[in-house]
């Protein structure tokens, strides 16, 4: 077991608080294994179904995290988050379970699904126009200040990244009942904040375990970061239908962790994303939408070798449109 690191923006001891929090509020998701799966990547796979999260992603436990801590004060006047969909889901059910009311700005072009499950927790829309002048994070802070609300950020926020971190928790508590350990952990990642959570977790107790971002390509941010030992911008004129994972750079706070922790990041491409979620869907039997399957799509693309050792997928999420979903299914 790793010696605790206390130089970084999030500690083991915060995830261990925030599993704590999240007991018997979270779902403490499987860690499924498949024979196909297994002869395809060429290499013993475990996947972690966040689709079976309460909101389909893994994103409701660093809201819930976050939210369940607020003070009274805090509480009365409401939360703000600005959000794809997923972490809107997240806070909106989070906000939901502590009693509290909720804002979010979401892109115009998010997923019906993405907009309806929000509301379907109670919460208020506020849309945005995702290449407008005016960024997500600006709107979200000026509705902040003007209705003295508690902003709650999708992933550069110390119980953000906790709360993902429980997923890692998971994973080393889930082999380590089958007597096994995980030589490595391929992570969907946007902003890093479920990378930077599940890498304190699991390092922890294996340090050796290498962590890998997966990316879509063009929105490889973090990858490049790693290479250029210094946050870098997604490319300009890049395009990709994972929704979820289109963070113009990585966080401040994440990057700072994830720069310590990774051994590197991958990127894969929509058509390699789309074949891992209708191979989910035929042999796991679980829906993903394109973010949540690119961790997937990396093994099943050759992207490591994974020949050797145990691999562990996280699938973050299953929040697809079901136009597109048909479609994707029908195409592969």
């Amino acid at each position: 077991m790793v010696t605790e690191t206390t130089d970084l923006p999030v500690s083991y001891a915060d995830v261990v608080s925030a599993a704590q929090v999240l007991r018997g509020i979270a779902v403490p998701t499987p860690l499924l294994e498949n024979r196909a799966l297994n002869e395809r990547a060429g290499g013993r796979l475990f996947f972690k179904a966040e689709p079976l999260q309460v909101t389909g992603s893994f994103k409701f436990r660093g809201a819930y995290n976050h939210i369940s801590r607020l003070d009274p004060q805090a509480r009365r006047a409401g939360v703000i988050a600005y959000s794809s969909g997923n972490h809107a889901q997240g806070v909106a059910a989070a906000a939901h379970y502590c009693g509290v009311s909720a804002l979010n700005v979401m892109p115009e072009d998010a997923p019906a699904v993405k907009k309806q499950g929000t509301a379907a927790w109670g919460a208020r829309i506020v849309t945005y126009d995702r290449y407008g002048a005016e960024p997500r994070e600006a709107i979200a802070e000026r509705l902040c200040q003007e209705q003295d609300l508690s902003l709650v950020r999708p992933y550069d926020d110390r119980l953000i990244m906790a709360g993902q971190g429980t997923i890692g928790l998971e994973i080393m508590q889930q082999l380590g009942a089958l007597e096994l350990e995980p030589d490595r952990v391929l992570v969907p990642c946007g902003g890093g904040g479920l990378t930077a959570g599940v890498a304190t977790a699991v390092k922890h107790h294996r340090p050796e375990t290498a962590v890998y971002t997966v990316e879509p390509q063009g929105f490889d941010d973090t990858a490049r970061s790693f290479a250029a030992g210094q946050r870098q911008n997604a490319a300009p004129d890049a395009e990709s239908f994972c929704d979820a994972l289109l963070a113009p750079e990585p966080g401040l706070l994440t990057y700072q962790v994830n720069s310590k922790l990774c051994s590197g990041g991958l990127a894969v491409s929509d058509g390699e994303v789309a074949a891992a979620m209708a191979a989910a869907f035929s042999h796991l039997k679980l829906v993903l939408e394109p973010g949540g399957a690119v961790a997937l799509a990396a093994a099943l693309a050759g992207r490591l070798d994974l020949s050797t050792g145990i691999t562990v997928i996280v699938l973050s999420g299953g929040n697809v449109d079901p136009i597109l979903y048909a479609e994707i299914l029908r195409g592969t």
